[in-house]
């Protein structure tokens, strides 16, 4: 069985080169700073849930926790399990009627939906060892989010032309 490491999201930064955002998972330590690569309507959906930003109709992942909380279903934890050729693998565990379920997912829809769940994240130790840090040093950047430049943030999401949506494959 793998060992696992709890994490946090830290923020959505922009990557410097292309622009693309990512979100950065941190470790209660504050000693690794874990970047992953996502497109920009997840980038959109993980920020705003880190704002609680409300939205005048449910967004796809709001929809997705409204339907588990219909059927009585609970997200329990979110798990980055694998990660080949630099793509990421996610699994999202949900409970429901006593049963357990594990749910192949996007580590950014895991995410986005554990973050309106209330749920822990969690990654593979083998992830953490396999990926790309970054250091403290670079880590603020270009970092937007709950604990960095909130009106960075709103304006970046104001900003979002709705054809960026299709432009990013994470």
């Amino acid at each position: 069985m793998a060992d696992f490491t709890e994490m946090k999201v830290a923020g959505i930064a922009l990557d410097p080169s292309t622009g693309a955002p990512i979100v950065l998972l941190k470790d209660a330590d504050e000693q690794i700073l874990l970047p992953i690569w996502i497109g920009l309507p997840e980038a959109s959906s993980i920020a705003a849930a880190l704002e609680n930003l409300p939205s005048s109709r449910p967004m796809t992942h709001d929809l997705l926790k409204n339907i588990l909380d219909a059927v009585d279903a609970k997200v329990l934890k979110i798990e980055i399990i694998d990660i080949r050729n630099n793509v990421f693998y996610a699994m999202v565990h949900i409970e429901c009627s006593g049963r357990h379920y594990e749910v192949d997912a996007r580590p950014s829809d895991a995410i986005a939906l554990g973050l309106r769940a209330g749920s822990s994240i969690f990654v593979a130790d083998k992830v953490i060892q396999a990926s790309a840090k970054v250091e403290k040093s670079d880590a603020d950047m270009n970092v937007v989010g709950f604990e960095n430049d909130q009106d960075k943030l709103k304006k970046l999401l104001e900003e979002m032309d709705p054809e960026d949506f299709g432009k990013y494959n994470a």
